[in-house]
């Protein structure tokens, strides 16, 4: 297992790979204002002290143009950057998500929202065929593995309110934001 560390706009993001597949994209810190500028976590978040993690697994930002770093998380960290930029808004990557075959469902339909608009925890339920299943989507949504990737962020509640949000409901709003469409540009 290889992990890498980049920073982002909404804080530091670790992805793991297992097998050349994308495993994982995780918030390092569980808080994100965005008032307060982006300040690299990764020395004050200490993430060898997770368990998943070894110390000789992770990768920091400078070894992105190391041979040794696995291709996959080179893709990952390429394509988030082009997310964060505006510039592209869907992602291309093979996917190792591991989860129950409902959660496997959730998180496809919920990979099928398209970027800039969002559906409600209940639309999700009805789309995968389980109607009255609304709070069981959100159960799953809160263990998608793949923060972003697959955009649980782009889920509300029934009156189109931001709720639950692993990453917290700031960064969620940071990122409906990001992908609002833009006013034409006159001049």
């Amino acid at each position: 297992m290889n992990v890498l560390i980049v920073p982002s706009p909404v804080g530091a993001l670790l992805l793991r790979e297992d097998a050349g597949r994308l495993a994982e994209v995780a918030f390092v810190s569980p808080t994100f204002s965005p008032e307060t500028p982006f300040v690299s976590e990764l020395a004050a978040a200490q993430p060898f002290a997770d368990a998943r993690l070894n110390a000789d697994d992770v990768l920091t930002p400078e070894a992105l143009d190391a041979p040794e770093t696995p291709p996959i998380l080179r893709r990952a960290a390429a394509q988030l950057a082009e997310y964060f930029a505006g510039t592209r808004t869907r992602f291309a990557l093979p996917l190792a998500p591991v989860g129950t075959d409902f959660q496997r469902r959730v998180w496809d339909a919920t990979a099928a929202i398209p970027f800039g608009e969002t559906a409600t925890y209940g639309e999700i339920a009805r789309k995968i065929g389980v109607p009255t299943g609304s709070r069981a989507v959100g159960g799953a949504l809160n263990r998608n593995p793949l923060a972003i990737v697959v955009p649980c962020h782009r889920v509300v509640g029934s009156a189109g309110r931001l709720t639950g949000y692993d990453g917290g409901v700031d960064r969620k709003a940071f990122l409906l934001t990001l992908e609002r469409p833009k006013p034409p540009r006159l001049f």
